[in-house]
């Protein structure tokens, strides 16, 4: 893992060329009424988070004139996912469809897009299936994304995974990226944060180091 004496001698990193995405902070991904206890499926560690990446966000709002991505998804249920999710959920043991018949599923969860922010919506995965999103950050110059959401070993995962495919570089901010309780998942989550994120795709630090060399970058170049 780089250190944060490291990053500071990225000179290339600048905060007008940097972006924070929230993936999944929905009732969906987050609220108790969405948790599947039969299945094991249930969001405790991700509703710990929250509070925690809404004083992130203040926090960044301070720091930078961009404005904050945030990416939901459709209604999740055959009628408006991706086709091979469709396909994928032939099988039985991967059927994941929502049962919610109202809008609440997709609302975000205690977090508040404001006037200035943008929301992204996708039907799979990865945030970058909907092409919005890469246009957006060729628009604005994007160069860097610091990424933060739901669910670690899924859609934020895939979205780390392909926007490093298109050319994008990566703060990973590893105490603002949760997933289920289940215990493999949290396994597999710990594993991608400790091995594979550092290796392959980004600088996977804390929020609290982030804040830190933005601040460090602020001064520089203000």
């Amino acid at each position: 893992m780089a250190s944060p004496k490291l990053m500071n001698s990225n000179k290339n990193t600048k905060p007008n060329n940097s972006i924070l995405i929230v993936i999944d902070i929905t009732n969906h991904c987050c609220h108790s009424k969405n948790e599947m206890k039969k299945w094991g499926l249930t969001y405790s560690k991700i509703r710990k988070m929250v509070p925690e990446l809404k004083k992130f966000i203040a926090q960044y709002k301070k720091l930078t004139s961009q404005p904050v991505i945030y990416v939901n998804c459709v209604k999740w249920d055959k009628t408006c996912v991706a086709p091979n999710i469709r396909k994928l959920y032939e099988d039985p043991s991967c059927d994941y469809y929502t049962k919610d018949k109202t809008k609440f599923s997709e609302q975000f969860y205690k977090i508040k897009p404001e006037k200035n922010d943008i929301v992204i919506t996708k039907n799979s995965y990865d945030a970058f299936t909907n092409p919005d999103l890469d246009k957006l950050l060729k628009t604005k110059k994007i160069k860097h994304i610091i990424i933060t959401g739901v669910l670690g070993d899924g859609c934020v995962n895939a979205t780390i995974q392909n926007g490093f495919s298109l050319g994008y570089n990566f703060f990973i901010l590893k105490d603002l990226i949760e997933t289920m309780d289940n215990k493999d998942r949290q396994q597999l989550l710990k594993l991608l944060k400790k091995y594979t994120w550092p290796l392959l795709y980004g600088r996977t630090i804390t929020s609290k180091q982030f804040i830190k060399l933005t601040q460090t970058l602020s001064a520089d170049f203000n």
